[in-house]
């Protein structure tokens, strides 16, 4: 497993030679996940946590596991019960874990955190439950707390590693949150800050006391919450209309914090901001859009650096004389087609890992040792997809109709054909908030690998660029959105890489909603639509039960498309199918409860009344997106042929 980082430099992303097209990948290589996800190491350098799919059955599950560095040997596995995955995870000493749980719904979901919090030690040993819904069922604690109908998540852990982490706990009925200071070898928990709004998102001092708090108020739109350690009190910090202010970071000497600061909906800057005076300092900007996450040096606690979310990302220092930011600097250097990112480190910081992954490459980890500066290779993402075969992800920008730039992605294909390929627009999901981003992406590299062009496109309303664009997409998603995509398609054929007369849609969720929705709204473009998990008649949206949260999410809803029956009617696919002349395929699962499974029938029902019955992939036991490897290979076997049917295979 071991290579040197010298010698793994040239064998990074080289550009995939234009001669003959290669032996077809198969599609097994694009459905089999990532073998290996959030790698951590022990504070002492001694075990890595990380999550490993391992096959049960019919598909392969998210298991924690742990080996003894740096052999790898396994020292242990953890499974969780059915369909309960290990979400993030922290070190709280040189030997024990806690574990933030979540439950999967599907494939095209992120797993939702279902408020269970476990710890246990590196080899599986004296575990317990901490927090959940299951307290007096589970944990050693019942007696004293009962259960926590609450969400929570780890908002970190003292400096020094001592056994406690800090958790911050959602009550799923009540509008407050709670942070506590728990100690994971016996699971009490102490109190130490509780605010009345939920989902806060708590900023701590170097002391460990509560700083600022980012939540939202009733209708879901941002607020900032300051503490004060005098009173022990929280306040609103008032902002402009148009303004966001989120602390992120307090610096060494607590005078000043670091933190994002978008004004007038903009994009949001990088700032250092002093805390008793307010005095604002830019640090790092992106004239195309937001500051992306921050990466911190070995310690966690000092950010060094952020990486932009426009185009290709790049790093931009904060502490640039920081030995971490040096070290970084010095990294990515030996791999100049590449994104470099620290993702976890020892206490002392002589030992690291580091993820190295691009638009061709889903990712390596390398174990760094900074006293002999050396690199091994110890995990490899996704083994069976050779990077050399890969497509490059070519960041794009054109003008929409109404003035407004729109940014994006083109892959090409990899093996140059003859003539221009056929070209295939791929809308991203949310739709708002999400975007598609430059690195890896499974559905355009299998899509390509094939010979088709892929156009994503992160049209108004998406997110990487601020509110203001965001925002421009609330109530236009079956107007100005769609211009925006299909000013995207014409864009493409007008730089005449692409084949203007055989063009397809595909989307997942929103880009379900979108694949149909310009079927019908531009029947002459596209000779097919697919729709994976779709939402296609737009009132069962507010098909929901009364509690808070779904109250919130309903508010949401509201904002972003309206709840007027006639406005709601007009923008549902399955009000306009008579309209579609491109040939239909429909892919759903019966357990979907975010696109309830009713979207999926009700469109299928409305082609076949207009005399044009759509291709269907229907399981009942999957949810949103599929998560057994026989089925997701089973959906790219039916696109692959679905595409060719109504493309032709690209030559």
């Amino acid at each position: 497993m071991k290579r040197i980082l010298a010698s793994a430099i040239c064998a990074i992303l080289p550009l995939m030679s234009q001669g003959a097209a290669p032996a077809l990948i198969p599609i097994q290589a694009f459905v089999e996940e990532d073998q290996y996800n959030n790698p951590q190491i022990s504070p002492d350098g001694k075990h890595l946590a990380v999550t490993v799919r391992v096959r049960q059955g019919a598909r392969t599950v998210p298991m924690l596991s742990f080996f003894s560095l740096p052999g790898m040997t396994l020292e242990s596995t953890v499974r969780m019960p059915a369909f309960i995955v290990p979400a993030s995870y922290e070190w709280t000493s040189n030997t024990r874990v806690v574990v933030e749980q979540a439950k999967e719904y599907g494939s095209r979901e992120a797993p939702r955190r279902n408020g269970e919090v476990v710890a246990m030690d590196y080899d599986g040993t004296h575990q317990i439950y901490m927090h959940g819904y299951q307290m007096l069922t589970l944990s050693k604690q019942n007696a004293r707390y009962g259960n926590d109908w609450a969400y929570a998540t780890v908002v970190g852990t003292p400096e020094v590693r001592n056994g406690h982490v800090y958790i911050a706990s959602y009550p799923w009925e009540h509008e407050y949150s709670a942070l506590y200071d728990f100690d994971s070898r016996n699971a009490i928990r102490k109190l130490m800050a509780e605010l009345p709004s939920p989902d806060a998102s708590f900023i701590l001092h170097h002391n460990d006391k509560p700083g600022y708090a980012a939540s939202s108020d009733k209708q879901g739109l941002f607020q900032l919450w300051r503490f004060d350690e005098a009173t022990e009190k929280w306040s609103v910090e008032e902002q402009p209309k148009g303004t966001r202010l989120v602390p992120a970071a307090f610096s060494a000497d607590e005078k000043d914090f670091i933190g994002w600061y978008s004004e007038n909906g903009g994009a949001s800057k990088l700032i250092r901001q002093n805390v008793a005076t307010g005095q604002r300092k830019t640090i790092a900007e992106d004239a195309h859009g937001s500051m992306g996450n921050l990466m911190y040096d070995a310690k966690g606690v000092a950010p060094i650096g952020a990486f932009t979310n426009s185009g290709r990302p790049r790093m931009v220092y904060i502490e640039p004389s920081h030995p971490d930011a040096v070290l970084h600097r010095d990294l990515s250097a030996q791999f100049p087609d590449a994104s470099v990112k620290l993702i976890s480190a020892t206490a002392d910081g002589n030992t690291l890992l580091a993820l190295v992954h691009s638009d061709r490459d889903p990712g390596v980890v390398y174990l760094y040792d900074r006293k002999t500066n050396k690199a091994d290779l110890l995990l490899t993402y996704m083994a069976a997809i050779d990077p050399d075969a890969m497509a490059p992800r070519l960041p794009i920008s054109y003008t929409a109709r109404d003035g407004l730039r729109i940014d994006g992605f083109l892959t090409m294909p990899p093996a140059k054909g003859e003539g221009k390929p056929p070209l295939i627009l791929i809308p991203h999901g949310g739709p708002h908030g999400p975007f598609d981003d430059w690195y890896f992406d499974t559905d355009a590299q299998f899509l390509a690998s094939r010979g088709y062009a892929v156009l994503q496109v992160n049209y108004r309303g998406s997110g990487g660029r601020g509110d203001r664009f965001m925002q421009a997409g609330y109530r236009q998603w079956g107007d100005k959105i769609m211009d925006d995509l299909v000013d995207g398609v014409q864009w493409a054929v007008g730089q005449g890489k692409v084949d203007g007369t055989r063009m397809c849609v595909y989307g997942a969720s929103f880009g379900g909603y979108a694949a149909m929705t310009l079927a019908a709204r531009e029947p002459d473009l596209f000779k097919c639509a697919v729709g994976y998990a779709g939402v296609y008649d737009l009132p069962l949206l507010y098909k929901r039960d009364a509690s808070i949260l779904e109250a919130r999410t309903s508010n949401t809803y509201k904002r972003w498309v309206g709840e007027d029956p006639v406005e709601l009617a007009r923008l549902s696919p399955t009000r306009r199918a008579a309209s579609i002349k491109a040939g239909v395929l429909l892919i759903h699962g019966g357990k979907d409860e975010r696109a309830l499974k009713e979207n999926a029938f009700r469109m299928k029902e409305a082609l076949e009344k207009a005399g044009h019955p759509p291709e269907w992939y229907y399981v009942d036991y999957e949810g949103h997106g599929f998560y057994d490897t026989a089925n997701r290979a089973e959906v790219y076997q039916r696109m692959e042929t679905f595409f060719a049917k109504y493309l032709g295979k690209p030559k």
